[in-house]
């Protein structure tokens, strides 16, 4: 992984992961499951907007948007009963929203398997998490280019 793309947030969340014991890993993934913000008005009242992430055994559902500044905004919901995709999913929120998009698609698609989670849980979760980390930059990408075909300014 090259530590120039990752951004500031993302290393920080990575370091405090890999800083602490497997069991405490889980424990910090929990509380990362609880600091998942709710989805705004305009997402909950329609959740059609959501695109749901099959790979998840969860139900999770994200939007991204692309503001004309070129910052990303990520919205995610995930069951409280899936407290670790959830984690992952707040992760993801805390680390990527605000980013410019460039920042976004910079990070490693492997950025899931970098925080020491791969003895604490299993193999689909994590194919969880990094399909997540790709819905997220692939709706990224779809914003920037529909957005740069329409015409506007960059």
């Amino acid at each position: 992984m090259n530590a120039d793309t990752l951004p500031p947030a993302l290393a920080e969340i990575r370091d405090e992961f890999l800083a602490l014991e497997q069991k405490e890993r889980l424990l910090l993934l929990l509380e990362f499951s609880n600091e998942l913000p709710d989805l705004p008005a305009r997402y909950s009242e329609h959740p059609d907007l959501l695109e749901r992430v099959e790979e998840c055994q969860a139900p999770v559902y994200l939007f991204t948007e692309v503001d004309d500044d070129n910052v990303v905004h990520l919205f995610v919901t995930a069951p409280p009963e899936a407290p670790t995709t959830r984690g992952f999913a707040s992760i993801l929120v805390q680390g990527l929203d605000g980013l410019s998009v460039e920042e976004v698609l910079a990070v490693p698609d492997d950025y899931p398997n970098t925080i020491g989670l791969a003895a604490a849980i299993s193999p689909l979760r994590l194919r969880g998490m990094s399909a997540l980390l790709a819905r997220a930059k692939r709706q990224v990408r779809e914003r920037r280019d529909s957005s740069a075909g329409a015409g506007s300014v960059r």
